[in-house]
Formats: structure tokens, C-alpha cells, sequence
């Protein structure tokens, strides 16, 4: 499957009389990774819940290669769209190669067993996240950082054109942060990423998306976009930003407060 290109026209999400996200709009060309990057509370989980159709919009769309998400067949949206949630670290009573085999499961008609072809993908992902060692340990029996890489395993088996993923850094040690990330740049998928490390997003993303207060307040590569200026309104911290002399990407750097 081809990377899927996503449009998000001026979505708006509410909870009851509260607004979570207003008017927003974003674009992922096919196989760009997109960031979204914001404090707490600005709305990016509320985002990507109405990409990977969760939270409906109250108004807006969202469409997947031109297609409204919401109208989409679930079998369609499932072999089209996986997403890493933060939510998501349920105590399944399954191995951790059971859990990622769930990925395979939208290429499947029911009672189907396991192919060659599933077995190799299986492998791969748990390869891709340095989890291959883990297979055949009870899923719920894992650490935090341990089911996370099992969770991103089971969405890279289901080989989607859309990739969404909140916060998938998180509980993870540095090094597996950098695997991570890595791979995701190398997925012949587009890629959608709420990111609360900078750095991180600034050298892995093609380009971001800042929300604030429930809205867009920039969007662009991240030498644009990563401005003192900005991050001070957004974050309301001071900081130097400067180009990193061998990744050519903007390096915050974060001064404490007198």
C-alpha cells in the first residue's frame, strides 16, 4: 500500500460545552512525517483521536486520500490507518508475539491462521523495535518501556499507508527513543506524531504543526517554526535555539528562570 496523504479542514472537537481543538487545519503529503508538538492541554491527543476516528468532529473533516474518514468501511480504515495511543497499555493475557501479530489481523478473513508472510512481518517489527527477545514473554508481564516498543510493533505488523501515533517516546530510554524514530522516518507510510520533545521533533519531522490553546499557532519546517519568539508564547519559557553544526536541525536549548 502506498503512503496516504491526510487532509484535517478546519476541524473543530468539543466535549460537552468545552472546546478541545477549533478550526484546525493540517495537511501530510504521502510519506512525510508530520509533527505536532504543544504543551499539555493544547489539544494535539484530541487531534489525532478524530484522525484514527475516535472523537468525531463537531465540525471539519478529515480525509484519508481524499476520502472521509468517517465514511470509510472499518476493514478499509483498519488496513489503511494504525495508531500508537497512550492509552493503550491494557493488560492483554497474550505473548508479546500474539500482541503483535493483532497487526496482521485487518488482512485477514476471520478464522484465517497465520501466513509465511505474517510470520516474516511479525519478525520484522519486533527486529524494528529491538523486541525480537521478548516474543515469547507474557505481554502483561513487561515493563512500561518494554509494551510500548510491543504496541509500536503491533501497528508497523499491520503495515499501514497511515501511521498515527501519540506520544510514542514515552517510558522509553534514549536509545530506543532514537531507534524509534528512526524507523518511523524509514516507513513507506506518512507519518503523524504528537511529540513533547523538541529536539526529537525538530530532527525527525519533515515538518510541525504547534497548537496551542486548541488551535494552530505555526506551522512549518522546524527552522521555521522553532522561534525563542514562539516557543515563549507557547511555552512560555525563554530558550535558545540554534542550527546543530552536524544535523543542520534547530537545537532548543531551555534557560532557567532568575
Amino acid at each position: 500500500m502506498s503512503p496516504a496523504e491526510l487532509v484535517v479542514d478546519t476541524v473543530t472537537l468539543s466535549a460537552g460545552a468545552r472546546r478541545l481543538v477549533e478550526e484546525v487545519s493540517l495537511r501530510a503529503g504521502q510519506g512525510e512525517v508530520i509533527g505536532l508538538v504543544g504543551p499539555n492541554g493544547s489539544g494535539k491527543s484530541s487531534l489525532l483521536r478524530a484522525v484514527y476516528r475516535v472523537l468525531r468532529p463537531a465540525s471539519g473533516t478529515v480525509r484519508v486520500d481524499g476520502a472521509d474518514a468517517w465514511t470509510l468501511p472499518v476493514r478499509r480504515l483498519a488496513r489503511t490507518v494504525a495508531a500508537v495511543v497512550q492509552e493503550a497499555g491494557a493488560d492483554f493475557d497474550l505473548t508479546v508475539r500474539e500482541v503483535v501479530a493483532m497487526g496482521r489481523t485487518p488482512h485477514k478473513r476471520l478464522l484465517d491462521g497465520d501466513t509465511g508472510d505474517d510470520l516474516r512481518l511479525i519478525a520484522d517489527a519486533l527486529d524494528t523495535v529491538d523486541a525480537a527477545a521478548l516474543a515469547d514473554r507474557p505481554f502483561d508481564q513487561l515493563s512500561g518501556g518494554e509494551r510500548q516498543r510491543v504496541l509500536i510493533a503491533r501497528a508497523l505488523a499491520q503495515q499501514p499507508a497511515l501511521l498515527v501515533l501519540d506520544e510514542p517516546t514515552n517510558h522509553l530510554d534514549i536509545r530506543h527513543q532514537l531507534a524509534v524514530l528512526a524507523a518511523l522516518r524509514d516507513l513507506p507510510a506518512t507519518v503523524l506524531v504528537a511529540l513533547h520533545d523538541l529536539n526529537l521533533a525538530a530532527y525527525y519531522c519533515d515538518r510541525l504543526y504547534v497548537l496551542h490553546e486548541g488551535r494552530v499557532t505555526a506551522s512549518g519546517p522546524p527552522t521555521e517554526v522553532l522561534t525563542p519568539h514562539l516557543l515563549a508564547k507557547v511555552y512560555g519559557v525563554q530558550t535558545e535555539v540554534t542550527i546543530h553544526p552536524r544535523t543542520n536541525s534547530p537545537q532548543v536549548t531551555f534557560l532557567p528562570t532568575t
